[in-house]
């Protein structure tokens, strides 16, 4: 598990698909505690009190491939620190902002519902849109207590009950089987975890279909995705990728080319460079934001999410992928990642109830494996997308509107100084945030 305490440090990768043996003995040596790096968001400080505790966190096992070949999760779980949430709460009552014990909080440290639809201007939407819509989560491995942390969150949330009994949520293998389930997996659980509370935050009235594959090869989720869309959902969510390949185009016909479906991909945690599924030509590649409150209009702000020149959201050209015809940015001669955003940094990052492997209780999570999940949500409140159309056109055809959060600082690595904006926010398109972060639901119909 890669931890993190300092805004320079060199992290460990463990992203890559296609892995060899000697990294793979490297990421064992990670996951057993003896090897770690370390970075940290930056926390401003007062002359009147002491500085809040800085945010450290950790990458979550799945974003470290098991097996050669397998892609990864793009999570990380805050392990201590004072997050976004607990200084801005702090402000509001006059007491410091509490340090976050490695062990799992007693009560929420991250972002919740309530923050998550007013910074994206679907309050309204949340209330009464969704119902009849499924989002559906695909992810590896089992997560045998999905259901009871789901239940978990929404109660303290006061979100509508969504459970196996009552139709709401419904867990299945990749062939649809609600019996016979993958090997459970704890740090694949995490990740379920995240997915299925951010689904949750800003969809409430949607039913969450959660489809766990074999193992976290591109084939197997590519299997989980085409069994989500079997089994009727419109919104479907990955937060996964790994290096491209001239495999991708396959993948892309076989796996992600569905029709009336709007499919999100996280961009990937690993800074500037374009990864596959997000390359896809058929899906909404999702990148990730740093998101704070701020006396503007809007009420909150936001930047590129970037922590180091080895973490942070993904961008950049697909060697592979054709550009589809809605894009019409000129640094990539084929797909550019990514089309939109949303919160991914973890010391602004989102409350989670978990409890398979790790001790029972809240937690604060960032990687752009929360904005996918967040945009499948948003598209949901949107409506059904049309039965010809991919959904990922969608936001191009409100760019510069106000429907649309333009994100105009930061950047999340280096690129050519002719076609700068695939690194670095401007205002319109640029690669680490799209079009931008929703301001409610108009981008994301047809």
């Amino acid at each position: 598990m890669r931890t993190t305490t300092s805004p320079d440090s060199h992290a460990i990768s463990g992203r890559s698909r296609r892995i060899g043996a000697s990294a793979l003995g490297a990421a064992a040596l990670v996951l057993a505690g003896l090897g770690t790096a370390a970075h940290a968001s930056a926390a401003p400080t007062t002359t009147t009190t002491p500085a809040p505790a800085k945010v450290t966190w950790a990458a979550t096992p799945c974003a470290t491939p098991k097996h050669q070949g397998d892609v990864v999760c793009h999570s990380f779980r805050v392990t201590g620190g004072a997050t976004a949430f607990q200084k801005e709460r702090a402000a509001e009552t006059g007491k410091a902002a509490k340090v976050t014990p490695k062990a799992a909080a007693a009560s929420p440290t991250g972002y919740g519902p309530s923050d998550l639809q007013d910074a994206y201007g679907v309050t309204d939407a949340a209330s009464s849109n969704g119902s009849g819509e499924t989002v559906a989560v695909v992810d590896a491995y089992d997560d045998p207590n999905a259901a009871a942390d789901l239940a978990k969150y929404r109660t303290y949330y006061g979100l509508p009950a969504c459970t196996v009994a009552n139709g709401c949520f419904k867990k299945v293998s990749q062939s649809g089987s609600t019996t016979s389930l993958p090997g459970a997996d704890s740090g694949w659980a995490e990740e379920e975890s995240l997915d299925l509370d951010m689904a949750s935050a800003v969809c409430p009235n949607c039913k969450i279909l959660l489809v766990e594959a074999t193992s976290a090869s591109m084939a197997n989720l590519g299997k989980a995705v085409n069994e989500a869309v079997a089994l009727g959902a419109k919104f479907v969510s990955n937060s996964y990728g790994g290096a491209e390949s001239s495999a991708d185009t396959s993948y892309d016909t076989s796996y992600f080319k569905h029709a009336g479906v709007a499919i999100t991909v996280s961009a990937g945690d690993e800074g500037y460079g374009a990864e596959y599924p997000a390359a896809s030509q058929y899906v909404t590649s999702v990148g990730g934001t740093a998101l704070s409150t701020s006396s503007t209009t809007r009420g909150w702000t936001e930047k590129v999410w970037n922590t180091s020149s080895t973490e942070g959201t993904g961008s950049g050209c697909s060697a592979y992928d054709t550009k589809p015809t809605w894009q019409t940015d000129t640094g990539c001669s084929k797909r550019t990642v990514s089309d939109v955003s949303a919160v991914a940094d973890p010391a602004t990052g989102v409350s989670v109830y978990d409890s398979y492997g790790v001790t029972a209780g809240w937690y604060t999570f960032g990687g752009t494996s929360a904005s996918a999940p967040l945009i499948a949500a948003v598209y949901a409140l949107a409506g059904t997308p049309g039965s010809s159309d991919y959904p990922a056109s969608y936001p191009y055809a409100a760019a510069g509107s106000s429907a649309l959060n333009d994100v105009t600082s930061g950047s999340n690595g280096t690129c050519s100084s002719s076609a700068a904006y695939l690194c670095t926010a401007k205002s319109g398109y640029d690669g680490p945030t799209g079009l931008g972060t929703p301001q409610g639901t108009d981008a994301f119909t047809g």
